[in-house]
C-alpha cells in the first residue's frame, strides 16, 4: 500500500467539528532548486512502475500584449515542432516507441507540458524536455503548418462554439484593457500575423529554467533522479526575467452587460462579479459560497431554477481565482422560450438570502465536505499528485498551499460566508452577459432591473 499520503480523519459528530480536529494531507516531497533557478518537485509512488513527469512554466496569456495575443498557446503547439537535437518527428516517434503518453495545456497564467510514462523511460525524457527548454527550432515553415491548427482550434473553441463565445464575451466585458480580458487561444487577426520573430522573443524571454517548475511523481529512487535532474538540467543557463505583469483593480462602478447573438435554440446568460485572486484570504469563503449556489444537483439555484421552476436545463458556479484577479460565476442555461429575466430575479433573490441569512451549519459541514472529496479524489493518480504540486507551487510560490488550503477551508465560518456575499455581490460589481438565439426579439435581452429585497416569508413563497 503507498505511503505517500496520509490522512487524519477525525469525525467526532455528523458536522465532523472541521476546527477542532481539521483534516491534514501531506506528501513526502523533496523540493531543491538547481543553481540556475530551475525548482524540482520530486515524490516517489511506488504503486505502479509508471512516473508522471511535468514541466510548467510561469508564462500565459497574461504575459501578452496587443496585437501578439495568443502567443503563449501558439508557442506551446510549437513545442512540439522539434528542437536542436531532436526534430518534432523524432520527438513523437520516441514518445510513440517507448509506450509514453503526452500532452500540454496553456492558461491566463502558466503554460504545462506532460508525460506519463514506463518509470525505466526517465532519462530519455530528461533529454527531450532539456532539448526543447533549450534549443527551440521555431521554423517558418512549421509555423505556417501550426498556424492554420491554431485558427481551425480557434473556430472549434470560439467562433462556432456558443459558450466558448459567452466566455470570451464574460472575460473581455469585465477585464476591459486588460490581459485576462482576451482570450488565452488569441484573436484571429493576431493568429494570422505571428511570425518567426515574434515568438522567438517569447520564448527566450520566458521559457527559461528559473521560469519553470519540474515535477515527477512516481516509481524512482529520489537520490538518483536528484542527479540526474542536476546533469541534465544544470548546464542550463538562467536570464533576467521581465518584471511581473500586474493587472490593474477593478474600478467597476456600475452594473456592466453585454449580449452576443449565435444560432442557439435557448437563452444562456452569465452573472459574473469581481471576486479575489488565488490564496486571498476571502478565496475559500467564495470557494465554498459558489457550491453552496450551484454545485450539484442539491445546491440553492439546482434545486430553485431546474427542479422546482424548471425554468432552466441546467445551472452551475464557480469562483475562478487567477494569479492577478478573480471572478466569481453563476451560469445557466435556459429552456426554449424562457425569458432571463424572471430567472435572474431568482438569482438576486437567492443571493439576497445568503447576504442576510446565515447558512445552517448543516449546510457548511456539507460544504466542507464537498470541498474534502475534491481534495482528496485530484489525489488518486501519480498525474493528479503531479499537477497539484505544481499549480500550487507555480500560482503561490509553495507546494505546500494544498496542504494549508485544506485547513483553511475548514476554518470557514457561516460568518465568512456571509460577509463575503455581502462584499462582493453587490450590483456594482455585477457584470451581466447573454446568449441569445439570433431571432430573438430585443426585448428578451433587456437590462434586468433589480430585485427587490424580499423579507422571509416572501422567499418561503417563492419556492
Amino acid at each position: 500500500m503507498t505511503k505517500l499520503i496520509f490522512f487524519c480523519l477525525l469525525f467526532c459528530s455528523p458536522l465532523f467539528a472541521a476546527e477542532k480536529n481539521p483534516l491534514k494531507i501531506s506528501l513526502p516531497v523533496t523540493r531543491f532548486q538547481l543553481d540556475n533557478g530551475l525548482s524540482v518537485l520530486l515524490l516517489e509512488d511506488h504503486s505502479v512502475p509508471m512516473i508522471s513527469y511535468h514541466t510548467w512554466y510561469r508564462v500565459g496569456s497574461l504575459n501578452e500584449s496587443n496585437g501578439v495575443t495568443g502567443a503563449a498557446h501558439m508557442l506551446e503547439h510549437m513545442m512540439f515542432k522539434g528542437a536542436k537535437k531532436y526534430s518534432g518527428k523524432q520527438f513523437d516517434d520516441l514518445l510513440h516507441e517507448n509506450g509514453i503518453t503526452n500532452n500540454a495545456f496553456t492558461t491566463s497564467d502558466y503554460t504545462g507540458f506532460y508525460e506519463n510514462l514506463p518509470s525505466g523511460k526517465l532519462e530519455l525524457i530528461m533529454d527531450l524536455e532539456v532539448d526543447r527548454m533549450s534549443s527551440l527550432a521555431l521554423r517558418a515553415e512549421d509555423l505556417k503548418s501550426e498556424r492554420d491548427v491554431v485558427k481551425e482550434e480557434r473556430r472549434w473553441r470560439v467562433d462556432n462554439n456558443p459558450q466558448g463565445a459567452l466566455n470570451e464575451l464574460m472575460m473581455g466585458t469585465i477585464f476591459r484593457n486588460d490581459p485576462y480580458g482576451w482570450p488565452v487561444i488569441g484573436y484571429m487577426t493576431d493568429i494570422e500575423h505571428y511570425d518567426v520573430d515574434k515568438l522567438r522573443y517569447f520564448y527566450s524571454t520566458y521559457y527559461l529554467p528559473n521560469n519553470a517548475v519540474l515535477v515527477i511523481v512516481g516509481d524512482f529512487d529520489t537520490a538518483k533522479v536528484k542527479e540526474l535532474v542536476t546533469k541534465y538540467y544544470g548546464r542550463l543557463p538562467s536570464k533576467p526575467l521581465p518584471r511581473p505583469t500586474v493587472v490593474k483593480p477593478s474600478t467597476q462602478t456600475e452594473e456592466a452587460t453585454a449580449l452576443v447573438r449565435k444560432d442557439v435554440q435557448n437563452t444562456s446568460f452569465l452573472v459574473a462579479f469581481n471576486s479575489v485572486p488565488q490564496g486571498h484570504p476571502d478565496m475559500y469563503a467564495l470557494d465554498l459560497a459558489a457550491n453552496l449556489l450551484a454545485s450539484g444537483s442539491s445546491s440553492r439555484l439546482n434545486k430553485r431554477l431546474v427542479y422546482q421552476k424548471q425554468s432552466a436545463t441546467s445551472v452551475y458556479a464557480y469562483n475562478s481565482t487567477l494569479r492577478e484577479a478573480g471572478v466569481l460565476i453563476v451560469g445557466v442555461n435556459l429552456k426554449p422560450g424562457v425569458k432571463p429575466a424572471e430567472t435572474l430575479g431568482l438569482i438576486y433573490n437567492e443571493m439576497w438570502k445568503m447576504r442576510n441569512q446565515k447558512i445552517s451549519e448543516e449546510e457548511l459541514a456539507k460544504l466542507k465536505i464537498q470541498i474534502l472529496k475534491e481534495h482528496v479524489d485530484s489525489l488518486r493518480t501519480m498525474d493528479g499528485k503531479a499537477r497539484a504540486l505544481a499549480v500550487n507551487e507555480i500560482m503561490t510560490g509553495s507546494y505546500e498551499s494544498l496542504y494549508t488550503d485544506l485547513e483553511k477551508y475548514q476554518q470557514v465560518t457561516a460568518e465568512d460566508i456571509q460577509r463575503v456575499m455581502n462584499k462582493y455581490t453587490v450590483q456594482t460589481n455585477r457584470t451581466i452577459v447573454t446568449l441569445a438565439p439570433k431571432n430573438a426579439p430585443p426585448s428578451a435581452e433587456k437590462k434586468t432591473p433589480s430585485v427587490p429585497a424580499p423579507d422571509s416569508s416572501s422567499d418561503e413563497k417563492e419556492q
